[in-house]
């Protein structure tokens, strides 16, 4: 009589080597989720018709607007998990290091806040140059110096000053400007305490920014770690010995007829200028600006109507594509990117400034823009 043989355990063991490479792979994609990089990705955003964020008040207005399109991009942190499938997965993405995106010492926290004060700053030069573009006289008042960024671990930073303040004076000596608060601070020993008269500035959830009332804020001078640091003013060539640890721009108050307001929720960033720009003037003036034709546009611009480059050229114009415009006007810096990625359907236009964009549209049979309002 045979006793019965059982059959080997393969299957069983199988089972397990299966569960324990599965485990192992689960640990480590849970491992590269949480493992934070210093690479952010931009990939394609959205075309925006701009006229319908337009509002004016006290200024005639043409009932028919162009369809003039914004552009934006998205961009993301990644951690090393959405890095490496972004890289082997996805098309038409440009990866950034933080560097690239941020002065020295400036944390990644205050990127958000950066890109609301820069759309900021870019809808106040669209309505100059769109005013004075269409023969407005707008003067412009100097007012301060305009926090753009605070190092961590500064004088600054234990003030508690953040991006969108203006600084007005320093010791009840008015600051006019960036270069005159260098030239406040050029000859202030470190360790110096000093008061600072501050606009508060707030940004909503959606990007717009408001300032309060003046307050006074103390704050200890530190060593300047680099006291031969170039400053760009003519007056003041180096940051001197002793720093706040603040990057500051210029702060300019303008003189506009009526009221106009742009709705750009949740959208950061300089390079919807010209977009921007465009659609004030062909709102304020008689006429299809575009010829009726569907453009869309990027570029930063500023309160002379130059147009600065931009980032995420190429992205913006698979947004372009994506939206159905066969017309896209860029900055000349980026039209090579541009022109490389475009369809053959898709008119990739080169550009420096708000007249030259002007003229391009009249060749497309664009009407030369005639206010409604007599200009002042």
């Amino acid at each position: 009589m045979h006793e019965s043989i059982s059959p080997p355990s393969r299957p069983r063991r199988g089972l397990r080597r299966f569960l324990t490479t599965l485990a192992v792979v689960v640990v480590l994609l849970v491992g590269l989720r949480s493992w934070s990089t210093n690479i952010y990705a931009i990939t394609p955003g959205n075309a925006t018709n701009v006229a319908p964020l337009v509002s004016v008040k006290g200024l005639g207005t043409d009932p028919h607007r162009d369809r003039i399109m914004l552009v934006d991009v998205f961009l993301q942190p990644l951690s090393q998990l959405q890095y490496l499938y972004m890289k082997i997965f996805t098309n038409h993405v440009e990866f950034l290091s933080a560097n690239q995106l941020l002065e020295p010492g400036i944390p990644a926290s205050q990127l958000v806040a950066q890109g609301f004060l820069q759309m900021s700053d870019s809808q106040t030069a669209a309505k100059v140059a769109a005013l004075r573009a269409l023969g407005w006289k707008v003067p412009a008042t100097s007012a301060g110096a305009v926090v753009t960024g605070v190092v961590d671990n500064t004088p600054a930073s234990r003030a508690g000053l953040s991006v969108g303040d203006e600084i007005i004076a320093i010791d009840g000596h008015a600051v006019t400007s960036s270069c005159s608060l260098v030239g406040a601070l050029v000859h202030v020993a470190p360790d110096t305490k000093l008061s600072l008269t501050v606009l508060p500035g707030k940004f909503s959830a959606t990007g717009v920014l408001t300032r309060s009332r003046a307050v006074h804020i103390a704050v200890t001078t530190a060593v300047s770690p680099n006291a031969s640091t170039a400053t760009n003013c003519a007056q003041f060539p180096t940051a001197g010995p002793s720093w706040l640890g603040i990057a500051p721009e210029d702060g300019l108050d303008y003189a506009l007829p009526g009221s106009i307001t742009l709705n750009t929720a949740n959208i950061g960033g300089p390079s919807a200028g010209l977009a921007m720009t465009l659609t004030l003037i062909d709102t304020l003036s008689r006429g299809s600006l575009t010829g009726g034709r569907v453009i869309a546009t990027t570029g930063t611009i500023d309160s002379s109507g130059n147009i600065g480059a931009i980032g995420g050229a190429a992205e913006k114009t698979i947004a372009v594509e994506n939206a159905g415009a066969h017309y896209f006007f860029v900055p000349q810096g980026d039209y090579a990117a541009a022109k490389s990625t475009a369809n053959a359907s898709l008119h990739v236009i080169g550009v420096s400034t708000l007249s030259q964009v002007l003229a391009d549209l009249r060749k497309l049979r664009g009407a030369a823009p005639v206010p409604y309002s007599a200009p002042h």
